[in-house]
């Protein structure tokens, strides 16, 4: 008795010293090469690795658990989130947490961060608060060595300031334990019990969990008598005959393999009564089958239909009545520039992503269209354009050829010269004029636009003679028609 006694204080003793060695990690160093991007939330590009700065980082790495570990990191180097200013000092320190989601991996440690930091600017001498989440990964390349990488997105209190940083260097710890095995028993420890389940290690089959004598000292949690190594269900119990699981509706098939559990249902059909067939819409599929069964369908896609036949079934076609791509769930790309119509401002018309599916006018269209503002000239005091600007205003019909999906505002303006009343609806009846001209050359109404603005919108000091004259102009401007 007293020998039993001695083993299992001398069995506890050895689980806490174990237990004590996950847990006693030492203190770790890191040094980090950092890559600092303030510029890809500028209008930059995360891919341009070349505008990317230089920094560095010491970090102290303290373990509170064994996955969790707290990091003090200090950071020092360059920022670029100016494309005027593109070498700002910086200098920061951090309180992080990192949280190791695995557990006593060998080789790759991979964590999650999130934590809290200053950084100091040298440019403007100012500090701001910023918040790093992230991830990172350890690998292990010497006992107590690690190999780092690491990223994080920073949030910053000031704006346009937020950035990304991203960071490869290693790890060291100093005495950390490398095993978070339990040390093995001495020799001369015999017949322990190590779940205390009254059945010695030497004769249990499941020496680590408590069990029963009648099945050599494993578990059966159900309490159906069947051991939970050999039950199918050993959290339900449940019959013998079906390895533990239960038949909730008496048709001989265990319920974790029945498709109808609680009806009584033959083998042949899953467990599952037999229901007479029926095809409400003449498919072809059956109504239980059938994820359409009031509108005939396609076998294929389980008897719904395809109406536009562009292979994507009406279900899950955003455009069911369009051909459309897959890629866009069955909405078409006319102009095959990579944007479905439906976001496309220019649908017809090939244009980039950029650009919202426009085509990009080109500089010297533009250029004719600034050039207009000046070239376009009427009778004093009227609306009758004068025979000059007939030019300019063709070549404004043949770009608005070109661009078949733009849409022209004309806009009219004056100087302050008379009554305001006045010069309203003379702004307006010339922008009205080069309207009328341009659906003559075959523009069409739609679009075009017309609108006068009288004298609330000058572009010059209407106190001088050249000022008013610039000030009595028509402007067109391009936007796409969607």
């Amino acid at each position: 008795m007293i020998s039993g006694i001695h083993h299992r204080l001398l069995l506890v003793t050895l689980l806490f010293a174990g237990s004590f060695s996950v847990s006693s990690q030492k203190l770790g160093v890191s040094f980090k090469r950092l890559f600092l991007d303030y510029q890809t939330f500028q209008g930059g590009d995360f891919g341009a690795f070349k505008d990317y700065r230089n920094g560095f980082e010491f970090g102290v790495h303290v373990p509170v658990t064994q996955h969790l570990m707290v990091n003090v990191p200090i950071k020092m180097g360059l920022s670029n989130k100016n494309t005027e200013i593109t070498n700002q000092y910086i200098v920061g320190a951090d309180a992080q947490l990192h949280l190791y989601f695995l557990s006593n991996p060998d080789r790759f440690k991979p964590y999650v961060l999130a934590g809290v930091g200053g950084v100091y600017t040298k440019k403007d001498s100012s500090i701001n608060l910023q918040v790093p989440v992230g991830l990172g990964v350890d690998i292990r390349i010497a006992p107590n060595a690690y190999f780092n990488i690491q990223s994080e997105f920073r949030w910053s209190n000031l704006e346009n300031n937020n950035n990304f940083n991203h960071g490869i260097g290693f790890k060291y710890f100093f005495g950390r334990k490398t095993t978070d095995s339990i040390p093995t028993p001495p020799a001369e420890v015999h017949m322990m019990d190590t779940d205390m389940d009254g059945i010695a290690d030497d004769f249990d089959a499941c020496p680590t969990v408590y069990g029963l004598a009648a099945f050599a000292g494993c578990p059966d949690k159900d309490g159906d008598g069947v051991q939970d190594s050999k039950d199918n269900c050993p959290d339900i119990a449940g019959l013998i005959e079906l390895k533990g699981c239960p038949d909730s509706d008496g048709d001989g098939i265990p319920d974790n393999e029945d498709d109808c559990p609680n009806v009584f249902g033959p083998d042949t059909n899953k467990g599952c009564p037999v229901v007479e067939k029926k095809d409400s819409d003449n498919d072809g599929v059956d109504d239980q089958q059938d994820q359409c069964p009031d509108v005939p369908g396609l076998a294929k896609f389980g008897g719904c239909p395809d109406t536009d036949g562009d292979g994507i079934p009406d279900p899950d076609d955003k455009c069911p009545k369009v051909a459309g791509l897959k890629t866009f769930d069955g909405c078409p790309d006319t102009d095959k520039d990579g944007i479905e119509d439906s976001k496309d401002k220019c649908p017809n018309s090939y244009g980039p992503i950029s650009n919202g599916g426009c085509p990009i006018i080109e500089t010297k269209d533009r250029e004719v269209l600034s050039f207009a503002m000046k070239a376009v000239q009427f009778e004093l005091g009227k609306a009758t354009l004068k025979p000059e600007s007939f030019s300019i205003l063709n070549q404004i019909a043949d770009i608005m050829r070109k661009y078949p999906d733009y849409v022209l505002s004309i806009e009219g303006h004056t100087d302050n010269t008379g009554t305001s009343d006045v010069n309203q609806k003379l702004s307006e009846s010339r922008a009205k004029a080069c309207y009328e001209y341009l659906n003559q050359k075959g523009i069409p109404t739609n679009r075009l636009k017309y609108k006068g603005y009288g004298q609330a919108r000058p572009i010059a000091d209407n106190s001088t003679y050249s000022g008013r004259t610039l000030n009595r102009r028509v402007e067109f401007n391009l936007t796409p028609g969607n």
